[in-house]
C-alpha cells in the first residue's frame, strides 16, 4: 500500500490493516524459524508497512495533517 492509499483509510480500517500486517510479520518470522520461508525480503517489506501505518496513526493522533 502506498501512503496516499493508507491516508484514505478511516481509523477502523487503519487499525485492521495494522493488525493484519502484524499477524503477517508473526507468520513470516515463524516460517523463518522453521526454515520454510523462501523470500527473506518479505520481512523488511512488512516491517516498513507496519511503520507506515503506525506513523499515519500517530499523525492523526497529533492532528498533524
Amino acid at each position: 500500500m502506498k501512503v496516499k492509499e493508507i491516508r484514505a483509510l478511516n481509523p477502523k480500517e487503519l487499525a485492521k490493516q495494522l493488525e493484519a500486517a502484524q499477524q503477517e510479520l508473526f507468520n513470516l518470522r515463524f516460517r523463518l524459524a522453521t526454515r520454510q520461508l523462501v523470500n527473506h525480503r518479505e520481512i523488511p517489506r512488512v516491517k516498513k508497512k507496519i511503520a507506515r501505518l503506525k506513523t499515519i496513526m500517530r499523525e492523526r493522533e497529533l492532528s498533524i495533517r
